[in-house]
This record gives structure tokens, sequence and C-alpha cells, in this order.
């Protein structure tokens, strides 16, 4: 999915005018702004909590926080990454409230060990397994790829979203794409055996 993030089609941010709207609480302008990042939203919240339910919890209760904040957006900034900002404290609040989800930084163990029809196939299959590994990341490093890749925002942004130093979001980046290499070979290699 990662390498075919382009399944939805590219949503174009906040105009200044519909954020002066938000300001006055138009409903108007909050269901043009929520029916304009749905898919983008949802897609995050979905790969980051690996819940449908809790997902959709996240997305009312980012939505929720944009109104109840959206006086202490700057406009200089970019909506998008002040939007995800906020979905992105949500989702980390719920996290760390559940068990077994870790946020921390660490090692990630791996384990040891017609034409266009058939195209169309064969890309399918492999975004699959693709989602089922990247599901099998920290939610850190599933976050890390999924605004880079699926949102395909810039490594300053996500660090904007995140909240954490550059640096570290070039880390997560990288480790998450090599564990996603590494458990992809040893996939291919398992299967290769049986």
């Amino acid at each position: 999915m990662i390498y075919e993030a382009a399944f939805a089609e590219d949503l174009p941010v906040a105009e200044q005018d519909e954020v002066a709207r938000l300001r006055r609480r138009d409903p108007a302008a909050v269901a043009g702004v929520v029916g304009r990042y749905r898919h983008r939203l949802y897609r995050y919240l979905i790969r980051l909590v690996r819940e449908p339910a809790a997902a959709d919890d996240l997305f009312q209760q980012t939505w929720l926080n944009v109104v109840r904040q959206i006086g202490r957006y700057d406009a200089r900034r970019s909506f998008d990454t002040w939007l995800f900002a906020i979905a992105h404290n949500a989702a980390m609040d719920l996290l760390r409230r559940q068990s077994g989800e870790s946020l921390e930084e660490h090692e990630y163990e791996l384990p040891a060990g017609t034409a266009d029809s058939f195209s169309a196939v064969m890309a399918a299959e492999r975004a699959a397994i693709l989602a089922a590994e990247m599901a099998q990341l920290p939610a850190l490093y599933r976050e890390a790829l999924t605004l880079r890749f699926e949102e395909g925002m810039k490594l300053e942004e996500i660090a904007e979203v995140t909240h954490a130093p550059l640096s570290t979001v070039k880390s997560r980046v990288q480790r998450a794409l090599e564990c996603l290499r590494q458990n992809m070979s040893a996939r291919w290699r398992k299967e290769d055996l049986l």
C-alpha cells in the first residue's frame, strides 16, 4: 500500500476563506473540510491504531478538537500538518492507555530465517502482504511510514505533526523501511521453502 499510496485522489488543503468560516463555526465549512480530509485522515488513524472502532472514535475526536481549537490555528502553517498533529495527539493518547502497544523507540527484532490482469493481481497481492507486514510494526514506525508515503508529507512536516526532532523522524522512517525489507525477505524465503 505504501508504494500504491495513490489509491485515494489527492485532496487540496483547506482554503483560507474556509478556515475563516471554520472559525465562525459555519456548519457547511466543517462538513466541507471533513469531506475533503475524511479518507486521508481515516487511513492515517486506522494504520496507527489498527482497529476500525478506535479509528472511528479518533476520527470524530479529531474533528471535535479541530472545531474547538480552530482559533489556535496559525494560517502561516499548513492546515494538513495542523490537522494531522491533532489526530496524532489523540491517537498517541489512546495508544498510551492501551496495554500491549509500545511507543518506545527500540530495535525491532526480526525473525531469522493476461499481462495487465496478472500485473494487477500481483500488485494487489503485494499490497496486501505489505499491509499485513506494516500492521506488525510498532506504532511509531507505522505512523512514520504512513505520513511519509501515504500522505506524502515531508520529513519536516512529520516532525511537526509528531513533535519529534527531525533526526528522530528520519531514523523512524529508515528503521521502519529496513524492518519491512527484512520482514518481506524473510517472508519470501519462508514461502520458497514451503
